[in-house]
């Protein structure tokens, strides 16, 4: 079915959004007291990784302007690989803000802590687990329910903040607990970095793949073929291409009629195909028909 991009999505994606951008901004400042004041890097790391969602969030907030635009002559498909951009510079932020944090990690991991780790910066990664998972629930399901993929990243990019603080909570316990075990903070750092390239790669392959105009699934391509066939007076359906745009399809296909039918019957025929791919297809934007005489 062809999605649209309604006022009521835009209010939604805005809505959750700055939510989320108010709780970060919350989230990083208690973060980095805390983490200071208790001599944790791990907890400073994770503050750095909070920071990054407020930039992922003004990304989101600023881009749905852009991306819900209809078509225009400039833009004749529509803007929604605006969103895709997007989506890949929230996964760039991430990979930039884990190689950071991997490098100090391993550059200090020998390093004599010159206070031990206090237990008062145990307090910022566990309100933020809390938090930040509501916010991840929040924001996928909302990110689902209009269908996109900048939402979704954007809500992943929540619980990665929300995960990373677990290993944070467990390199202050270690640390406070035993001043010998200081090393096990930069560990927590340093495992950090690594979820977080794991997350910001998960975020932008599918938005890489879709730039490069990769198509459907063969799942999706087939289920197109299968709808196409079963319109009357379609004989054979073939040369399917689609072209992703966010998380709908472009598709343009070749369809096979009775070469004795007239022209009026024939584009009936094809518009009778466009209607059911637009109804009952694998979230379809839009479909060009060629038609093909039976020989």
């Amino acid at each position: 079915m062809k999605q649209e991009i309604t006022a009521d999505h835009i209010g939604q994606i805005k809505r959750v959004t700055w939510t989320g951008l108010f709780v970060n901004v919350a989230l990083a400042a208690l973060k980095f007291i805390v983490g200071f004041v208790g001599a944790s890097q791990a907890v400073i790391a994770d503050a750095v990784h909070t920071l990054s969602d407020i930039a992922t969030d003004f990304s989101v907030i600023v881009g749905v302007r852009y991306w819900s635009a209809p078509p225009d002559e400039d833009h004749p498909y529509g803007h929604r690989k605006i969103e895709t951009i997007i989506t890949v510079l929230i996964g760039a932020a991430l990979v930039i803000v884990a190689l950071g944090l991997g490098y100090k990690a391993l550059s200090t991991i020998r390093h004599p802590h010159i206070r031990q780790t206090a237990w008062i910066a145990i307090t910022g990664p566990i309100l933020s687990i809390i938090l930040k998972e509501i916010l991840y629930r929040w924001t996928v399901i909302v990110g689902t329910r209009v269908k996109s993929t900048a939402v979704i990243a954007n809500a992943w990019h929540h619980r990665s903040d929300a995960f990373s603080s677990v290993p944070a909570v467990m390199a202050v316990a270690a640390s406070a607990m035993n001043p010998d075990w200081a090393f096990v903070d930069h560990v927590g750092a340093l495992i950090i970095s690594v979820f977080i390239l794991k997350v910001s790669w998960d975020i932008m392959s599918p938005s890489l793949a879709e730039l490069a105009d990769r198509g459907a699934s063969l799942k999706d391509c087939a289920k197109i073929e299968r709808i196409a066939m079963d319109v009357n007076g379609v004989r054979g359906v073939h040369a399917i291409r689609t072209r992703k745009c966010g998380e709908s399809l472009f598709v343009d296909l070749h369809v096979v009629v009775d070469p004795e039918i007239s022209v009026r019957l024939g584009h009936n025929i094809s518009e009778e195909v466009k209607g059911a791919l637009l109804k009952g297809g694998p979230r379809i934007l839009d479909v060009v028909a060629h038609l093909e005489p039976d020989e």
